[in-house]
């Protein structure tokens, strides 16, 4: 019997036990509890990042304007200016992010990882991975199946949902991923990888879920971005062996608990927060007067 993802203890002790790595715990799941063959798995996790990759580029080289307007090829604008914050690395990691994000804002192909709603936040930090450390593609798969793994547990222990808890369950899902992913690709054993996951949950904690106009653009291409960056700098912190002190386990519980009891117009329902305000309003009304005028004559229909 494979091991059923509930929790990072569980998922430890079970690799231990049965001295087999953490990315084959999740192949001996998907294996057994899937009906996949090991094959299938890889060439599945191949085409995906070909996806990614796909959506990073496109995103940075056509034309990324949504039908609401709200959003207009942000993403090439912070890659192509001659200003940086930090460094040209930095810049490429936010600018990729939202390059993804963007693409699925314009209804173009993205992988939902773990979400639609959080899809820029992989492609943006493997990618910039991939390109500063030169990781194989074997190894970003593998890294892929290890973030599957850390889903499935937090999906089980809190949400991925927004609609459920909020943006924290779907960027930081996300950034949870790819901050593990970080890790594992850089050698970091299960411990560090694990502290990843938690240092980073934990600044992604009580984030609300407030699509301007029930849309998912703003603020959820921008927040792709800034959870991308909080998955490489919870990395860093926890590859220097720098512990999360709450336990991985108890801060996806309180990520849940949290979730619960968030309010109903803070979970994707446009009632509060951003899409509350004068303007996320006005945005509102004016794109639903836009598809209101856009659909077809009855008598045409």
């Amino acid at each position: 019997m494979s091991f059923l993802f509930d929790s990072f203890e569980g998922w430890k002790k079970h690799c231990e036990t049965k001295n087999v790595s953490l990315v084959q715990a999740v192949v001996e799941y998907e294996i057994k509890q899937k009906g996949r063959t090991e094959e299938k798995i890889w060439e599945t996790l191949g085409h995906a990042w070909e996806v990614m990759k796909d959506a990073v580029h496109t995103g940075l080289e056509e034309d990324m304007t949504s039908r609401s307007g709200m959003i207009n090829n942000g993403a090439k604008k912070v890659y192509n200016h001659k200003q940086t914050v930090l460094s040209k690395e930095f810049q490429n990691l936010i600018s990729r992010a939202l390059a993804a994000k963007e693409v699925n804002s314009c209804m173009g192909r993205i992988v939902a990882a773990p979400t639609a709603g959080a899809s820029g936040i992989m492609p943006g930090v493997l990618y910039t991975l991939q390109e500063i450390h030169h990781v194989p593609d074997k190894k970003i798969l593998e890294a892929m199946l290890l973030a599957a793994g850390i889903a499935l547990i937090m999906e089980q222990k809190a949400s991925i949902s927004g609609a459920v808890g909020g943006c924290q369950a779907e960027t930081g899902t996300a950034a949870a991923m790819g901050s593990g992913a970080i890790v594992y690709c850089l050698g970091g054993d299960t411990d560090q990888i694990f502290n990843a996951v938690a240092i980073t949950v934990q600044c992604m904690l009580g984030l609300v879920c407030d699509p301007v106009a029930g849309l998912v653009e703003i603020p959820c291409v921008v927040r792709n971005a800034s959870a991308a960056a909080i998955a490489n700098s919870s990395a860093q912190i926890a590859i220097a062996n720098v512990n999360s002190v709450i336990p991985v386990d108890e801060v996806i519980e309180a990520m849940g608990e949290i979730g619960a009891s968030m309010e109903t117009r803070y979970k994707e329902t446009a009632l509060g927060g951003l899409a509350a305000t004068k303007t996320g309003q006005a945005i509102s009304k004016r794109v639903l007067i836009s598809d209101i005028e856009i659909l077809p004559d009855e008598h045409e229909a």
